[in-house]
């Protein structure tokens, strides 16, 4: 069954998160992954939750749940740790 990423972002650094933008593609790709959508937010009706603020979101496709986290854990990805934490804050998770 094909797993969706779901990332939530805060802004921090936009030349940052270009970088990031323009390196982590090919991470995913390399999972087998896709990126299948990323917008922006443009209003929030509710948050019962108290989810900390975000600006955007990403959505995210791989084939599987092992997939998905094989990408998370990767060294591809661990590469660009430092660029992410300079560029956004950030909150996945996986939906089936």
């Amino acid at each position: 069954m094909a797993t969706k990423l779901i990332g939530l972002i805060k802004l921090v650094d936009a030349a940052a998160f270009d970088e990031y933008r323009s390196k982590v593609g090919v991470t995913v790709e390399k999972y087998g992954g896709v990126i299948t959508d990323r917008r922006t937010l443009v209003h929030s009706y509710w948050n019962e939750l108290n989810c900390g603020a975000f600006d955007a979101f990403v959505e995210l496709e791989f084939p599987t749940l092992a997939d998905a986290s094989r990408w998370a854990a990767s060294a591809d990805y661990r590469q660009l740790l430092e660029v992410r934490k300079q560029a956004m804050q950030l909150t996945l998770f996986a939906l089936h």
